[in-house]
């Protein structure tokens, strides 16, 4: 529900847009302002999350996220201006945060280590659940009355903002939480009732306690007197004197937040018709129903991924992922050049270029999409997830607001093929950190991570399979002539 509320804002706006500028006569930058500017807003709910998740839990904070995006929705939905209108985005905004920050947090404290990536996963399926619905909304509603349609387009949101505040009151807040605030016997009630079996909830419990700080001896009478944490201290361990394990969680954590927005998916998402107008589709209701297209594309690609995070990992699907939208985006603005040098219309240009915004919101569905929120909310240390993940949401907003504040003009600059070009570049250089920095984390419990990030180095890995390779193949084809290996007694190779 959280992750709806986010999408439909996505999407809506991105049909709405093309009513508010023609009811409230606005200009193009006062517009992309409009448009870019809840993601900025969004950066102080992201920001506020992780320690009001300590302080009040996961369950009441996703509550409080409902509740704000409610007002910023009614706020939206009456709007009378361009103020007014902007007064509401920035309250929508705040609740955005706090719904990014908390979901996947969340998701992964209460799920098994067997299914977390595929629970994981689903606040990226309903993002682009809710940008199928705001486009399909843009398309209902655009017969209203002008004054009306776009206005019923942004407001209608308050409704499934009601059903989250109300339906998370039933469900179990996280046990990694209750642990930290000492209450044991309620953690041990959740872990019951997520875990397959009573022997895999007490070996969870176990992991946690020791991860949490609590002696494994300690019971649920005396937990009352153990520690309590609502997030002291932590700013200093992740960024005045962090280990190296956490600074390479926090630079993966911030990285694959800020690559995912800067190679360009909010550019595509908030401004596709805009693009399909570009590529020769003029009628509003033809460019509308372009841009549902879209949304089916990242929904059903996000569904494949849901069933593929669990199966063959979050590392090879990223850097696939990246490869096929390094492609799409590529051959996109070569597509879009050669149609803004065209003084004809090219049917061929204009399909291709349709093919791969299909194609590059397909590639960041199935791997860049969900990942970033799986892996940047399981990969921290307990005291420090719900703040380490909040740091990366907050980056994700702050660069998706450049991107959706920034693209009209950006495109004006260096023409709307150029600034997929520049697209292309940086979604280049993110292939290449993912492929140096992330380690694999399938199958791995939360307290494993710090183990798994201290260990990996990619070159040494690398390293040391060539090598590996190279005694296996000398063992079984290297010979003196006399019938003994030139390993001599080197007859097995080391393993990693």
């Amino acid at each position: 529900m959280t992750s709806i509320l986010l999408g439909y804002d996505i999407g809506v706006m991105s049909g709405a847009a093309i009513y508010i500028k023609k009811d409230l006569k606005i200009s193009d930058v006062e517009l992309e302002v409009l448009v870019g500017i809840i993601n900025l807003y969004s950066l102080f709910g992201a920001a506020a999350a992780g320690r009001t998740s300590d302080w009040i839990g996961r369950r009441y904070t996703i509550v409080l996220a409902g509740a704000i995006f409610f007002v910023g929705a009614l706020l939206m939905g009456f709007a009378t201006n361009y103020a007014f209108l902007m007064v509401g985005r920035f309250v929508a905004g705040i609740g955005v945060g706090y719904a990014l920050m908390i979901a996947p947090v969340y998701t992964s404290e209460l799920s098994p280590a067997s299914y977390r990536g595929f629970l994981s996963s689903f606040p990226e399926v309903f993002i682009n659940g809710g940008v199928l619905l705001g486009y399909v909304s843009n398309y209902a509603f655009s017969k209203l009355p002008l004054q009306l349609g776009w206005r019923m387009m942004l407001g209608i949101s308050a409704i499934p903002s009601v059903l989250l505040a109300v339906g998370v009151l039933a469900m179990p807040e996280s046990p990694r939480w209750l642990v930290m605030q000492g209450r044991l016997g309620d953690a041990r009630k959740v872990l019951d009732k997520t875990s397959n079996s009573k022997d895999e909830a007490a070996l969870r419990l176990a992991d946690i306690k020791e991860a949490a700080g609590i002696p494994q001896e300690c019971n649920d009478d005396v937990v009352r007197v153990e520690k309590r944490s609502h997030g002291e201290g932590v700013w200093r361990e992740l960024f005045l004197h962090p280990t190296p394990t956490v600074r390479h969680i926090l630079i993966c954590a911030i990285g694959i937040h800020f690559f995912q927005q800067a190679s360009g998916i909010d550019a595509v998402v908030l401004y596709s018709p805009r693009i399909f107008e570009k590529a020769g589709i003029t009628s509003d209701d033809d460019k509308l129903l372009a841009t549902v297209a879209v949304g089916f594309s990242k929904t059903i690609f996000i569904l494949v991924a849901t069933f593929l995070l669990d199966r063959i990992g979050r590392r090879p699907l990223i850097l696939s992922s990246m490869g096929g939208m390094i492609l799409s985006l590529a051959t996109l603005g070569f597509s879009l050049t050669v149609i803004d040098h065209s003084h004809v219309k090219l049917p061929w240009a204009v399909g291709l270029a349709i093919t791969t915004v299909l194609s590059f919101v397909g590639f960041f569905a199935i791997g860049m999409g969900p990942i970033a929120w799986v892996y940047s909310s399981e990969i921290f240390p307990l005291k420090l997830r719900a703040q380490g993940a909040s740091m990366g949401v907050a980056m994700n907003r702050l660069v998706s607001g450049v991107v959706g504040m920034t693209f009209l003009s950006l495109y004006k600059a260096i023409t709307i093929g150029g600034a997929f070009f520049l697209f292309t570049g940086v979604a280049i250089v993110s292939w290449v950190f993912f492929y140096t920095m992330f380690p694999e984390t399938q199958g791995k419990t939360l307290e494993e991570m710090e183990v798994l990030f201290g260990n990996f180095n990619w070159l040494r890995d690398s390293k040391r399979k060539k090598r590996n390779s190279q005694l296996v193949s000398n063992s079984n084809g290297n010979s003196d002539g006399s019938g003994n290996d030139q390993l001599g007694a080197v007859s097995k190779p080391e393993t990693n």
